[in-house]
């Protein structure tokens, strides 16, 4: 039998790729999903594959969770969350269940089943960073949400699952990830929402004043780094960044997306107390630990991810 990797969040955007990465190094993927994000149009290219299973269930039901283990179990990539800075404002303690008592479920299921954990973090818990160094790992951390709060409880009760019952746990931080497969409604990211709104000739609009950066991570890149770093022994106990390293500010990225008349009209922010001006990656611990570095550039990955939009609206048509 193949070695498996149950992933939770495995219908979602980054899920989607990560359970190609997987695949493609010869693993068995068993996913967990409440379609609440996720879609099965995410992973209609695996529904063949003998090697791909996909369970709908939800991470705050720890038997939902026990299902995508087995015997031949050999790590969990922990992907499932919710992830959207406004519902959180809104609907905090749902956040709260998903994030923190559905990570508490993960962490439970690894320990029964001895099994190493990837924790999908997010780079929303750092604090605001002045200087051109960028983030590190070492970096104070301020959520500025009730997203980032629980984010950041959920990797704080990973934390004390490793040192409390030495169960290998990896904590992963990659910065603000795009590509195919993404949404490009407001749940979506900045550059998927920007790129779909230029093919569509519709107007760019930019949040508040725009001069907020962002470094920006193709989907391909961070579908690496988690699968290499999950099962790095090196990494077992650390939290480890990634990104490019480079950040853009929202209006010189609406400048590269937008195409001759297509116009951009700055808008009122909708939650700008939760906003976080600059982000920025030292992505060095992931180079030095793991040998990882990002191969896609920005402007690659806009290409990338313009011809599959085009391609998709084709379809659709």
């Amino acid at each position: 039998m193949s070695e498996s990797v149950a992933v939770t969040g495995a219908a979602g955007f980054i899920g989607r790729w990560v359970s190609k990465e997987l695949l493609d190094r010869g693993y068995v993927v068993r996913g967990l999903d409440d379609m609440s994000n996720g879609s099965h149009r995410n992973v209609a290219e695996f529904a063949d594959e003998p090697d791909f299973e996909l369970f709908e269930g939800d991470v705050r039901n720890i038997e939902d969770v026990r299902r995508i283990f087995d015997d031949d179990t050999v790590a969990c990539i922990h992907l499932g969350a919710k992830i959207d800075v406004q519902e959180s404002l809104e609907e905090p303690r749902e956040h709260f269940e998903v994030n923190v008592v559905g990570t508490q479920n993960v962490l439970d299921v690894c320990l029964e089943t001895d099994t190493r954990l990837g924790l999908m973090g997010t780079c929303m818990v750092y604090d605001m960073v002045d200087s051109e160094d960028g983030i590190d790992e070492e970096h104070p951390t301020k959520p500025a949400s009730p997203y980032a709060g629980s984010k950041l409880a959920a990797e704080n009760l990973a934390e004390g699952y490793y040192h409390g019952y030495d169960l290998p746990v990896t904590i992963l931080r990659p910065f603000n990830t795009y590509g195919p497969y993404q949404k490009t409604s407001m749940a979506g990211g900045v550059v998927s929402i920007f790129t779909s709104r230029d093919i569509d000739g519709e107007t760019l609009k930019v949040f508040g004043e725009g001069t907020q950066t962002r470094d920006l991570l193709y989907a391909t890149d961070c579908a690496r780094f988690v699968v290499d770093a999950t099962f790095s022994d090196a990494c077992v106990g650390e939290v480890i960044n990634a990104g490019l390293g480079e950040d853009i500010t929202i209006n010189d990225l609406a400048e590269l997306i937008a195409s001759d008349g297509t116009d951009i009209e700055h808008v009122p922010h909708h939650h700008p107390q939760s906003e976080v001006q600059k982000l920025l990656c030292d992505p060095s611990k992931a180079a030095t630990v793991l040998g990882w570095e990002p191969q896609v550039s920005l402007e690659e990955g806009i290409e990338h991810l313009r011809a599959w939009l085009e391609e998709e609206d084709g379809a659709e048509r």
